[in-house]
């Protein structure tokens, strides 16, 4: 847990983010050596061009927060992510029709976005908040299948964030190629430490440097 600061996606997913606001959580990655800044697709390429020559990647986020766009616009909207400079794409997967039981379509869904980004890792977020645990299980299963790298909690946008219960039971329900990111209320280092012990391998929060502090954040 030495390397705390390697396990954060530092996080700026507000509608209402600036260019400042953008630039600044930029040199906080940067100087706290986090793993990415994960922001809205339009601050890509700011993003790039300020973490350039650092070892903090670009994290963005698509058909965000609801997942219901459709798969060919999710895949245009990652592919041109990447050529921006994203070094690391978190998609929605399409809630309702997992919950639906329309597997194919899920799987199929997430396998469009893995195709467009290539090399480009790809974190599936679920939303577990709003589904059961057999639901989550599948959503696991359906991610490793198509390819993705990580299985991720939430969006920060529904009704809460990760829990505990959840990263287990996506941690077990992998393999050992896919990787968990817990996301969503993560403010403090206790909470910190306990999803990286509950099993997750990167923390998405806007408190990055109030953890890194041994503070408590708010928000994201």
């Amino acid at each position: 847990m030495n390397e705390l600061n390697r396990y954060i996606d530092h996080t700026l997913l507000k509608p209402n983010a600036t260019e400042q606001q953008v630039k600044t959580l930029c040199e906080e990655a940067s100087t706290y050596k986090f793993a990415t800044v994960c922001i809205n697709p339009t601050w890509v390429k700011l993003a790039a061009k300020e973490l350039s020559n650092t070892e903090t990647g670009v994290c963005t986020v698509i058909g965000f927060p609801l997942g219901a766009n459709t798969s060919e616009t999710k895949a245009f909207e990652a592919s041109k992510a990447i050529q921006d400079g994203a070094t690391e794409i978190d998609m929605v997967i399409n809630i309702g029709a997992l919950i639906d039981g329309n597997d194919s379509q899920v799987e199929q869904d997430i396998k469009a976005v893995v195709t467009a980004c290539g090399d480009t890792p790809v974190k599936v977020i679920f939303e577990t908040c709003l589904l059961t645990s057999n639901q989550i299980q599948k959503a696991c299963e359906l991610s490793e299948k198509a390819g993705a790298r990580f299985v991720k909690t939430s969006t920060g946008f529904s009704e809460s964030g990760a829990t505990l219960e959840h990263v287990k039971l996506m941690k077990n329900s992998i393999s050992e190629k896919v990787l968990v990111k817990a996301s969503g209320g993560i403010r403090d280092i206790e909470s910190a430490k306990n999803m990286i012990s509950a099993g997750a391998s990167r923390l998405g929060t806007s408190s990055g440097v109030k953890i890194m502090n041994g503070e408590r954040g708010s928000g994201y």
